[in-house]
C-alpha cells in the first residue's frame, strides 16, 4: 500500500518559480498589507493607503520586465514537466501588462474619487478589493488548467461585485451590484457545468492535455463534450458582455464609482477575452467548427446592439455620458470577438489572436483616458450628461483636446491613427479567415459608431451655455490623462510597435 502511495505523492509535488508568479503575488500581498494597515491608520491619514496601492500596482507591473527574456512555467507535475498550471509566456505578459496597467490607472482615478466621496466609500476595503481583483485578473492569463482558470476568474470577479456596491446608502449602486452579481454567478455556474462535462469526457484539467484527448473521445461521450464546449462558451460570453448576455453593463457602469466603471470596461473585459482565448484556441482547437461560427455570430450581434444602444443615448439624459461609454464598450467587445472567431478558420491562429490583443491594448489606453476626462467633468457635473461637455474647450482646453483625441481613436479616425490601425488589423483578420460577411457587418458598425463619437467630439468645441466654469484637475486625474494621452499619441506615431509587442507566443 505504501509503495503505491509513494509514487503518487511524489507526482503531486510541484515546482515553484517565484519570479514567474511575482506580479500577481505582489498585488495580493499589498492587498493584505493595506487591509491590515487600515486598522491602525488614523482617519485623517487614510490617503496613504491609496498611494501604497498605486505603488504596489506599479511595482507589480515592473516585475514583468525580468520575465521578458523567455517563457517560464511553474506548478508543474514532477512526473511531467510539460504539464504546468502557470505559464509566463509572451501572451501572459502582454495581458498582465494590460491588466496591471489598467488597474494602476483606475487606482489613480480612485485616489481623487475617494477624497471627493467624503467618507462615502470605506478606503481600506476599497483598496483591498481593487488589489485583490487585479491579482486575480493578472493570474488568469497565466492559467493553463481549468481549475486555476476558474479560481482566477472568481478572484477577479468577486471583489468587483463589492466594489460596484460599496457606496453607502446609494440605491443605484446597490441595484448595479445586484445585477452584476446575479449575471456573473449565472455565468460561473454555466461555465462550471461546461467544464465538468469536458473533464468527464477527457479525464484531465490541463488545457494542452484536453486538446489532445478531446479528439479521441468515445462516441458515446461526443454529445456530452459538445454540450460542455457550448456551455463553457456561454459562461465566458457573460464575462465579455457579449450580446445577449450584456444586459448588466449600462446599469452597472452608472451605479459603480466611475473609476470602477473604467476598471470593469478594460480589466473586466480583458479577463473574459483571455479566458475565452485559452479555452478555444489552446484547449479546444479541434472543436473550431463549434466555437468558430458561434463566436462569429456573437461578434456580429454584439457590435450591432452595442453601437445602436450608444446611438440612442439622449444628450440631456442623466448619466448619458457614462451610458454611452458603457454601450460603446459592448460594441467594442464585438470587434474584439472578431479575431477570436477568425482563429477557427485561419491557418495562422496566432496572428488572429495577436489582432485581438493589439485591439485590446489600444482600447484599454483610450477608453481609460476617456473615463479619466469623464471623472474630471463629473466632479462639477454630478449627473455626467453628454450635454455637460458642451463648451469643454472653453473651460479646459487640454481636457477637451485629450477627450476629442480619445473619441477619434475609438472611432478609428485621424489623428487617432492607433484606433484606425487596430480596426484595420481586426478587419484584415476577418477577411484573411474568409469571413467576408463579418467584415461587412463590422464596416457598417464602424460607420454607425462614427456618428455618435463625432457628435460628442463636436459638442466639446461648441460655445458654452452661460459663463464657462473652469475644471481644476487634481494631480492623480491629470496623471491618468497624461499617461493615456502619451500612450495613444506614441502608438499613433508608430502603430507597428503594437503588433511587435503582441506577438503572443501562444503556440
Amino acid at each position: 500500500m505504501s509503495s503505491l502511495a509513494q509514487p503518487l505523492a511524489a507526482n503531486l509535488v510541484q515546482s515553484v518559480d517565484w519570479l514567474a508568479i511575482a506580479p500577481p503575488t505582489l498585488a495580493a500581498v499589498v492587498a493584505l498589507v493595506v487591509l491590515v494597515a487600515d486598522l491602525f491608520i488614523a482617519e485623517n491619514k487614510k490617503a496613504v493607503l491609496g498611494w501604497t496601492s498605486v505603488a504596489g500596482l506599479a511595482a507589480s507591473a515592473l516585475l514583468l520586465l525580468p520575465l521578458l527574456d523567455g517563457d517560464r512555467s511553474t506548478f508543474c507535475l514532477a512526473g511531467d514537466a510539460e504539464l504546468c498550471s502557470y505559464t509566463a509566456d509572451r501572451f501572459t505578459l502582454v495581458i498582465q501588462f494590460l491588466v496591471l496597467g489598467g488597474a494602476l490607472l483606475a487606482a489613480l482615478l480612485s485616489v481623487t474619487a475617494l477624497k471627493d466621496a467624503n467618507k462615502g466609500l470605506p478606503e481600506g476595503e476599497f483598496w483591498f478589493l481593487l488589489l485583490s481583483s487585479a491579482a486575480g485578473a493578472a493570474l488568469l492569463p497565466a492559467s493553463r488548467d481549468l481549475a486555476t482558470l476558474i479560481v482566477a476568474l472568481e478572484v477577479a470577479s468577486l471583489p468587483a461585485f463589492a466594489l460596484v456596491g460599496l457606496r453607502h446608502g446609494d440605491r443605484k449602486s446597490s441595484e448595479a451590484a445586484l445585477k452584476f452579481f446575479l449575471s456573473s454567478v449565472t455565468a460561473t455556474a454555466v461555465s462550471l457545468m461546461g467544464i465538468s462535462f469536458v473533464y468527464a469526457a477527457t479525464g484531465t484539467l490541463y488545457l494542452t492535455q484536453i486538446a489532445d484527448r478531446v479528439q479521441n473521445v468515445d462516441g458515446q461521450l461526443e454529445t456530452l463534450t459538445q454540450t460542455g464546449v457550448v456551455l463553457t462558451l456561454v459562461g465566458f460570453a457573460f464575462k465579455t458582455a457579449a450580446v445577449p448576455f450584456h444586459f448588466w453593463v449600462p446599469d452597472t457602469y452608472v451605479g459603480a464609482p466611475l473609476p470602477i466603471a473604467a476598471y470593469l470596461s478594460v480589466v473586466g473585459k480583458a479577463v473574459g477575452f483571455t479566458g475565452l482565448i485559452l479555452i478555444t484556441v489552446i484547449a479546444l482547437p479541434s472543436y473550431a467548427d463549434v466555437w468558430g461560427p458561434a463566436l462569429a455570430a456573437l461578434a456580429a450581434l454584439t457590435m450591432t446592439v452595442g453601437n445602436v444602444g450608444a446611438l440612442r443615448q439622449q444628450a440631456t439624459r442623466a448619466y448619458s455620458a457614462v451610458r454611452l461609454l458603457a454601450w460603446s464598450s459592448v460594441g467594442q467587445a464585438g470587434y474584439l470577438l472578431v479575431p477570436i472567431a477568425a482563429a477557427a478558420y485561419s491557418d495562422d491562429a496566432e496572428r488572429s489572436i495577436g489582432s485581438t490583443v493589439a485591439y485590446a491594448l489600444m482600447y484599454a489606453a483610450v477608453n481609460l483616458g476617456a473615463f479619466a476626462v469623464a471623472a474630471l467633468v463629473g466632479r462639477t457635473k454630478t449627473l455626467n450628461r453628454i450635454s455637460d461637455y458642451r463648451g469643454l474647450y472653453a473651460r479646459n482646453p487640454i481636457s477637451a483636446l485629450i477627450l476629442a483625441f480619445f473619441l477619434l481613436c475609438l472611432a478609428g479616425l485621424p489623428p487617432g491613427i492607433i484606433g484606425l490601425f487596430a480596426k484595420v488589423t481586426v478587419f484584415s483578420a476577418a477577411v484573411d479567415a474568409g469571413l467576408g460577411w463579418l467584415a461587412v457587418v463590422m464596416a457598417v458598425n464602424v460607420v454607425i459608431a462614427l456618428f455618435y463619437y463625432l457628435q460628442w467630439t463636436a459638442l466639446l468645441f461648441r460655445a458654452p451655455e452661460g459663463e464657462p466654469v473652469r475644471h481644476l484637475a487634481p494631480a492623480p486625474v491629470t496623471a491618468a490623462m497624461a499617461l493615456t494621452g502619451v500612450i495613444g499619441i506614441a502608438l499613433s506615431g508608430a502603430p507597428q510597435l503594437i503588433l511587435r509587442f503582441t506577438d503572443t507566443g501562444l503556440f
